[in-house]
């Protein structure tokens, strides 16, 4: 495989990059292009390229990348303030989530475990696919862009928990008071130590910046503290995405972010993001999946999306936002993408559930990331005297 992967990372480069130009031509969203790329290499169609470790590391490089980019264009005061409206997103679209995939999944035959183990795992949005769909349109710094990624951040903690929960009650289904108390104490601590941690970075970068000028290496030193950062979500039981959104808001006001966020840019769009965006259709497969199977999928690709859009629209309406912004943001909840792969995996790995179910949810989540990248931009785009995003 060592002699192949500089093949296989030149044609995904290659196929992702000709196929956002074809989709930006056709007034579609180039992040659509990259996915798609992904399902025509792969086992699904043509079976070019299987999915590898390889791409799998590669790939998750440029989500914490991704999300690090996100956390320095993040506006601080816009963040404060939608804290409270994020929280009563977030809750909102979970709940519908997880009643309408239990629901489905039980209908289907499963048992009442399997079934929130399952809905468990379509519950939260992709943050990673969420900043680059409004990053392509120019609207990650918008107050609808804002509180959405928030939200979504909430979401990954509540899963986080939730199946923290579910794996310590094991197909006993007795809840362990004692394990969900560790993992809130986990979750507590890791976000007081990154939030003192990040004011002491900000300090000190202005500090260098007062220093050195423009011209010193920071960029280098940014990049390491947002892995260490990623690193030590992990270690305190949080995903590392969480880890390298946090890092990216300790420089959002220091005097160096405009070349911060440059240098990152470049190196993610050049090589990092279009290996995530196609391992994600690289995962993309039709083997095992019978006809019953099939309407399982299709049903739980209906209930995840409209649950998703109904209950974070409707969490957006409690939290005082127009109709158009609620739209806006009911529409870009419905992302899924990484935790999703990570509950099913761990689902599959543990016996909760079978390994036929995994088809079915990268399909969902792959709808999903469709319909997201190809609905919301309208929304946006749309004119009308609603429109305040």
């Amino acid at each position: 495989m060592e002699e192949t992967i500089f093949l296989w990372v030149a044609l995904i480069l290659l196929s992702t990059k000709v196929a956002a130009l074809i989709f930006k031509r056709i007034h579609m969203p180039q992040v659509v292009g990259a996915l798609v790329a992904g399902i025509l290499l792969g086992p699904a169609v043509f079976g070019w390229l299987q999915p590898n470790e390889t791409i799998r590391m590669l790939a998750q490089f440029g989500v914490v990348l991704l999300l690090f980019s996100a956390g320095m264009e993040t506006d601080l005061k816009e963040l404060r303030s939608s804290i409270k409206a994020s929280s009563i997103i977030s809750l909102a679209g979970m709940l519908a989530v997880l009643g309408g995939g239990f629901l489905v999944s039980y209908i289907f035959g499963m048992s009442a475990f399997e079934a929130f183990f399952i809905s468990l795992a379509i519950a939260s949005t992709s943050t990673s696919i969420l900043v680059e769909s409004l990053q392509e349109m120019g609207k990650l710094k918008t107050k609808t862009g804002t509180v959405m990624v928030n939200a979504s951040l909430i979401d990954d903690i509540i899963t986080i928990v939730l199946l923290a929960v579910v794996m310590g009650m094991g197909e006993t289904s007795e809840i362990s008071i004692g394990g969900i108390f560790i993992v809130l104490l986990q979750i507590i601590a890791f976000f007081a130590f990154a939030f003192a941690m990040g004011f002491l970075v900000n300090k000190l970068f202005n500090w260098l910046y007062s220093r050195m000028g423009a011209n010193w290496r920071y960029s280098i030193f940014a990049i390491v503290y947002c892995f260490l950062m990623a690193f030590l979500a992990e270690q305190f039981g949080l995903a590392d995405i969480t880890g390298a959104y946090i890092a990216g808001i300790a420089f959002c006001t220091t005097r160096c972010v405009e070349s911060l966020e440059a240098d990152t840019h470049t190196m993610s769009y050049m090589f990092f993001t279009p290996l995530f965006l196609a391992n994600i259709g690289l995962s993309m497969t039709f083997a095992g999946m019978t006809g019953e199977i099939i309407i399982f999928t299709v049903a739980l690709v209906i209930v995840a999306i409209v649950s998703k859009a109904i209950g974070c629209g409707f969490g957006a309406k409690l939290a005082k936002y127009t109709n158009r912004e609620s739209m806006q943001i009911g529409m870009g909840m419905t992302a899924r993408g990484e935790v999703s792969f990570i509950v099913i995996n761990k689902g599959i790995i543990l016996g909760y559930i079978g390994s036929l179910i995994f088809p079915s949810i990268i399909i969902v989540v792959l709808v999903a990331i469709l319909v997201t990248t190809i609905l919301l931009k309208p929304l946006y785009t749309y004119k009308s005297k609603d429109a305040t995003a």
